[in-house]
């Protein structure tokens, strides 16, 4: 079996939705964390406490991942004298459960439960009183194992076995505060690359005319405040043997201490659903912010001007699930009359699944990064709102 680093190093992982990579390298850059884009993710290595801090304070991470081992294995025997080898105990502690995702792909080793099995025995060998099962996800599958099993995930790619351990327990899109949805939510790591896509950095006003449950809002409001999305959560490595609690506390209050006690710049949201706005208040209030975020039940056209510019930031019906692209023409054409009207030298950002409904705005759109929403391809866009020149403004209905 070949080491994957070092004893007091750990080869990391952080897996994100396609086209965030690039967003999460410079989240970790900014916490001192040299990684490298990946397709999928985010490498580096580094020490447990690099592992608790990107936990803490990636917003736009699905999950961090430690390969424990690599090695090639063509028969079952193979198999069985690597896994053995494995530093289970590092990771798994006494009389704990344990969870494997298999996959096998173009391996002589291809049937997963056998491979499952094995891996199986041998943490059960290793750490005294453990217990493992083989999951029925796949590895790609975002579901959570029940209670407080540990999940690693096992991957066979032309006869190459990786084991890798989740650090994150729950994914990290999963803060706490939302509890309530509206229509088509909209995950948090995504809306915090919506907002970290479009350059905002918590510095100049924002809004989200078209808020839903509030989740760019409330984002907004975290990055805004300097609050780890992680503050308020546990984490799988916090139950790891090799853990210091020490150090981990000591994280969250250098954290803590960093935070803002309001937000220096206005973040608003609004709908034309109030029952949204019922559970976008309710979801600010879970996360810390309710005092930071103005959410309002009105239309696109009562947007009113602002000072100084901002960022008008959204994620508006595709057209696909909701609605259809037909009906859904005004609505983009009355959100870039208005803003040009209300908001001139605002930039406009929008995660849209259809170019010729963002071309009804009337903006030069610059796509940011493509990636996916609820397994729609979605791409984001930001244009700067130019003047209107005396006498164009045009109207719309109100929508």
């Amino acid at each position: 079996m070949k080491p994957t680093t070092p004893p007091n190093r750990l080869s990391a992982f952080a897996v994100t939705a396609p086209g965030l990579e690039t967003l999460c390298a410079s989240e970790l850059a900014d916490l001192g964390i040299r990684a490298l884009p990946e397709e999928g993710g985010v490498a580096w290595k580094g020490s447990l406490e690099s592992i608790a801090l990107a936990n803490l304070w990636l917003r736009t991470a699905s999950r961090v991942l430690v390969r424990v081992a690599e090695f090639k294995a063509t028969a079952f025997f193979e198999l069985e004298l690597n896994a053995k080898q494995i530093p289970w105990k590092r990771f798994v502690a006494a009389n704990s459960e344990v969870e494997f995702r298999v996959t096998c792909h173009k391996s002589k080793l291809y049937h997963s439960d056998a491979v499952a099995q094995r891996f199986a025995t041998a943490v059960e060998w290793n750490v005294k009183g453990a217990k493992a099962t083989r999951s029925k996800a796949s590895d790609d599958d975002e579901s959570l194992p029940p209670g407080d099993r540990q999940l690693f995930i096992v991957r066979f790619v032309r006869d190459v076995c990786t084991v890798s351990v989740d650090s994150s327990g729950a994914l990290l899109h999963l803060r706490g505060y939302r509890q309530q949805l509206a229509k088509a939510p909209l995950r948090e790591t995504l809306a915090a690359g919506v907002l970290l896509g479009s350059g905002w950095t918590g510095d100049t006003p924002l809004v989200d005319p078209m808020c839903g449950a509030g989740t760019i809002p409330i984002e907004a409001a975290l990055i805004a405040r300097h609050m780890a999305p992680g503050r308020a959560r546990t984490f799988a490595f916090q139950r790891w043997p090799e853990t210091d609690a020490t150090m981990w506390a000591s994280l969250l209050d250098a954290a803590r201490a960093g935070e803002l006690p309001k937000s220096p710049v206005a973040i608003a949201g609004s709908d034309r659903d109030d029952g949204a706005i019922a559970a976008s208040r309710a979801n600010a209030e879970r996360a810390g912010v309710s005092g930071d975020v103005d959410f309002s039940v009105q239309p696109i056209s009562a947007l009113t001007p602002a000072d100084p510019p901002g960022l008008i930031a959204s994620n508006p019906p595709y057209g696909v699930r909701i609605g259809d692209t037909t009906g859904l023409r005004n609505l983009y054409a009355q959100l870039g009359n208005v803003a040009r009207r209300q908001r001139p030298g605002w930039e406009l950002a929008l995660l849209s699944a259809d170019r010729p409904l963002e071309q009804q705005t009337k903006l030069a759109f610059e796509e940011r990064f493509r990636t996916r929403n609820g397994g729609i391809p979605v791409h984001l866009v930001v244009a700067r709102v130019p003047a209107v020149p005396a006498g164009k403004q045009s109207t719309g209905a109100s929508t």
